[in-house]
């Protein structure tokens, strides 16, 4: 959403400088452009809706998973267990989150040709084939799974399972969008492997720091204890 102000004050101003008052900063933007005080927002389309707009809450949500997503790699960098590879990883998928974030910004059903080829994301499914790739190199080695399991197994892992959660519900946020057409359909696709491949993340991140995962038990219901009762003069009779 900040990249989208960006380039609206860019377009406004025409060059690199930015008049706030009586104070001109050239060649940097104000991180404040005062432009969403009334509650609404600009897509990349320049169209402005309200911010509780659907597309605003599928960006919101996109953001958080990528700012999770974050969380969790400085958390996988601190583990330095064999984790680096995952760490790449993890960045790429930051990356690819902004893209899809542009596409989001981008109604399909309304842009111009131009700008729906600019934010087209993942047109020949290589970025789901590269998370599949890496989902099916992390799970050999990884013990079968047996049990239903529960987010665990030391910090890094913990916090790519909070990441898997954000990306199912960013998921929930961008299939209506998609059934309406208003979002790449392989937008919805990429973010359903994605979840997939965080939750064999937070496994493989267990299994390098040597914690065990917590496997589900069904909790026992308390006893409860039965007390003597006297005879009712009913009973008696």
């Amino acid at each position: 959403m900040f990249l989208n102000s960006f380039r609206s004050s860019i377009q406004r101003a025409g060059v690199c400088s930015f008049s706030t008052g009586s104070k001109v900063l050239a060649g940097r933007p104000k991180i404040y452009t005062k432009t969403g005080d009334k509650g609404t927002s600009a897509l990349f389309t320049g169209e402005r809706r309200p911010k509780d707009d659907v597309v605003f809450d599928a960006l919101g949500t996109n953001d958080e998973l990528s700012s999770s997503i974050g969380l969790a790699r400085e958390f996988c960098l601190d583990q330095a267990n064999d984790l680096r590879g995952m760490v790449s990883q993890l960045e790429q998928v930051q990356c690819l989150l902004q893209d899809i974030g542009s596409n989001i910004a981008t109604p399909r059903d309304s842009a111009t040709a131009p700008r729906l080829a600019r934010t087209e994301f993942d047109s020949d499914g290589q970025h789901v084939q590269d998370l599949e790739t890496w989902i099916d190199a992390m799970d050999q080695e990884l013990p079968p799974l047996t049990s239903f399991i529960l987010p665990s197994g030391g910090k890094a892992a913990a916090t790519l399972h909070v990441a898997r959660s954000v990306s199912r519900r960013t998921e929930r946020r961008v299939v209506p969008l998609a059934q309406e057409q208003r979002v790449d359909k392989s937008v919805a696709i990429y973010l359903n492997r994605l979840s997939d491949y965080l939750f064999t993340c937070g496994r493989y991140a267990a299994m390098k720091a040597g914690r065990q995962e917590v496997v589900y038990k069904k909790p026992r219901a308390p006893r409860v204890k039965k007390t003597a009762t006297a005879p009712t003069p009913e009973a008696e009779q």
